[in-house]
């Protein structure tokens, strides 16, 4: 092959060419060695293309990926970067499009320039470096390589052979293109075949195709798009319909993944991954519209657009979708001890995930201020379930994230009050409506979602946790504390003092039943947060040791000279803290004695 041996050979024969071109192009139509010297031109050009294609072949090869990610890597660096004084970096990214070799040139030189004129006077001021955000361009073929393929691409046109010339460049180029984004994970799949796919499955696809995309648009499909640009520049418009037909086929591989993640069943937990896609093309799309400008490419870039609002409307029916569970939850096995439910753990710990998508959702929702209508539900009645202050839903002063989330809360509140009554014991009920809604207001105090829907959503539903707190203490113990009153143990007559021993004896006995009652079944009760736990016994503390001590003062005399008084005074008023202490533990079974 020609340009295997010295680089004297190539451009002899490229000067060869040129001559006969020239030749030819100084000829008349009628004249008697015009067929002779096109034959020549003819087999000249079909010399051309082989060389080029050996040219092509020979040099070309994939990129490894661990390459293309350091690209990124610095890519993504640069991005983020700041000068030295603490002062954002000169913005150089491309506005239009690729135009040759200048596209890298020019962002240096803007950089510099936007360096040399800040007029410094005081040297010992560090000079701000300057910091690029464009793509990072991979070298794919060595600059002499370049020079020789533009060299005959510029011969093959001007006599006419463009269309051979550009095909040649894209079989080559298009296979390398492809065996470089398999070599990251890109896999041809058809929309039938992802969604045929286990969630575990494709949730790993999912995840390359965001290193694909990100790799692909900003260092592989940029660098191609160079490439093009070099090899046939100063030939117009073969360089866009080249990079094109090279690039198109692998970019709209990628797109249809997305096109069937977005079309695809609607399950709660493929939202998280779903917004991670739409993230990743909204933030590519302005780059890729840069490398997939022109006519050519019109489709790329309109499919791109088409797919992402796509993504969307599949993230939004996603959340909708997310709700929906939420309220088609009909689990019958209450929790042990009236603990959090799994459902409060899993809605509460997603909203709080959510929150890592906080801009995007904002963006999504737009300007959306309706509550979702769930099935049965009117949102009349949710309104008025809520209270008053709950009307504010669809006025101005909630943004739509601020709703949605105030309403899927509330969505998983009526459905916990649902589940309360699986309870037969009515102060465990309340005992887990306290517990649960404690961890939904604790989990919404995480600075971006309180920020979000108010602190007046907060203060609100910290005191029904105290009035569940409040109606829990009233069913638990208003028998035990109804023991500790003076009616019906004084019977004037009976005695002197007007105090009946029997009555006496028997109010202490009823006493120390029902506390041993609670005890036995509330040690076994569970309130996981340590400072809601202590502050709930703190509050039965409050209320029954002053009326037992009181209770005890006035009537321990009558019955201390009984024969076997502590039949009936069991417990003396410490007695009775430390097994308060023991309350609310979730143990199956309390580790003191009882007295008997």
């Amino acid at each position: 092959m020609i340009w295997d041996q010295y680089p004297q050979e190539g451009e002899k024969y490229l000067k060869a060419v040129d001559e006969v071109q020239s030749m030819l192009d100084s000829l008349s139509v009628s004249d008697s060695s015009v067929d002779r010297v096109q034959n020549i031109l003819q087999l000249a050009m079909a010399r051309l293309e082989v060389e080029f294609r050996h040219v092509l072949v020979t040099n070309s090869e994939s990129v490894d990926p661990d390459t293309l990610l350091d690209y990124l890597a610095v890519s993504s660096l640069a991005a983020s970067s700041f000068t030295s004084n603490g002062e954002e970096s000169v913005d150089m990214t491309p506005q239009t499009s690729f135009n040759g070799p200048s596209f890298i040139s020019s962002q240096y030189e803007a950089a510099e320039g936007a360096s040399s004129s800040s007029g410094d006077e005081d040297e010992d001021v560090p000079v701000a470096q300057p910091v690029t955000d464009f793509n990072p361009i991979v070298e794919l073929l060595p600059s002499t390589v370049v020079a020789d393929l533009h060299e005959i691409a510029q011969r093959m046109v001007v006599a006419g052979y463009k269309r051979e010339c550009c095909q040649v460049y894209t079989n080559v180029r298009k296979a390398v293109l492809e065996d470089s984004l398999h070599r990251l994970g890109v896999e041809k799949l058809s929309i039938d075949e992802v969604q045929r796919m286990t969630w575990e499955v494709l949730e790993g696809k999912i995840k390359k195709w965001i290193q694909a995309m990100k790799v692909g648009v900003k260092v592989l499909f940029a660098s191609e798009r160079q490439l093009c640009e070099d090899v046939f520049q100063d030939i117009v418009g073969v360089g866009e319909t080249s990079f094109a037909d090279v690039a198109r086929g692998s970019m709209m591989q990628l797109l249809n993944f997305g096109e069937a993640i977005a079309i695809s069943r609607r399950s709660p937990e493929k939202l998280f991954r779903i917004l991670d896609m739409y993230e990743t093309l909204r933030d590519l799309l302005t780059e890729m519209c840069v490398i997939f400008s022109g006519e050519a490419c019109a489709g790329v870039r309109e499919e791109a657009s088409g797919i992402l609002l796509r993504l969307g409307e599949a993230a939004r029916g996603t959340f909708a979708e997310f709700e929906n569970a939420i309220y088609r939850d009909t689990s019958k096995t209450p929790v042990p001890g009236g603990a959090v439910h799994p459902l409060t753990r899993y809605v509460m710990n997603y909203i709080r995930f959510l929150f890592d998508y906080v801009d995007t959702l904002k963006q999504l929702f737009g300007d959306r201020k309706e509550l979702p209508k769930l099935p049965g539900e009117e949102r009349t009645i949710v309104a008025d379930s809520m209270g008053d202050d709950e009307r504010t839903f669809g006025q101005d002063d909630l943004s739509p994230l601020a709703v949605q989330t105030i309403w899927i809360t509330h969505v998983l509140q009526n459905n916990l009050e649902g589940k309360s009554k699986l309870y037969k014991d009515p102060s465990l009920t309340y005992l887990f409506l306290m517990n649960n809604l404690h961890y939904i207001v604790q989990k919404v105090k995480v600075a971006e979602v309180r920020a979000l829907i108010g602190d007046d959503w907060v203060r609100k539903h910290t005191l029904l946790v105290r009035q569940h707190a409040t109606s829990y203490q009233r069913a638990a113990w208003v028998k035990v504390l109804a023991c500790l009153r003076d009616e019906g143990i004084r019977a004037s007559g009976s005695f002197s003092s007007g105090v009946s021993r029997v009555v006496l004896k028997e109010r202490f006995k009823t006493f120390n039943a029902a506390f041993e009652d609670i005890h036995k079944a509330q040690s076994g009760w569970f309130v996981p947060d340590y400072q809601l736990r202590l502050e709930l016994r703190i509050s039965i503390a409050e209320k029954l040791l002053p009326a037992y001590r009181s209770f005890l003062g006035r009537y321990r005399l009558f019955l201390e000279n009984e024969r076997h008084p502590q039949k009936y005074i069991k417990y003396t008023p410490e007695d009775l803290e430390t097994y308060l202490n023991d309350l609310f533990e979730g143990s199956s079974g309390s580790s003191l004695k009882w007295k008997s």
